[in-house]
């Protein structure tokens, strides 16, 4: 995983503007307000609402 530090800290999510994180196996970023999972694609996260994953309950 070649995301830095810095990027991770100025990053939000993109519909609520809340914190993210990264998911256990640091292949996306997570909104827990939202439930929605960003995929990280090419060490470049996909931060379009649209194409993040619901996440289940």
């Amino acid at each position: 995983m070649t995301i830095s530090r810095e990027l991770l800290d100025i990053l939000v999510c993109p519909q609520c503007k809340g914190a993210i994180y990264l998911n256990k196996t640091q292949d996306a970023l997570v909104c827990d307000s939202c439930r929605l999972e960003f995929e990280i694609r090419d060490d470049i996260p996909v931060m379009l609402v649209e194409e993040a994953r619901r996440l289940e309950d």
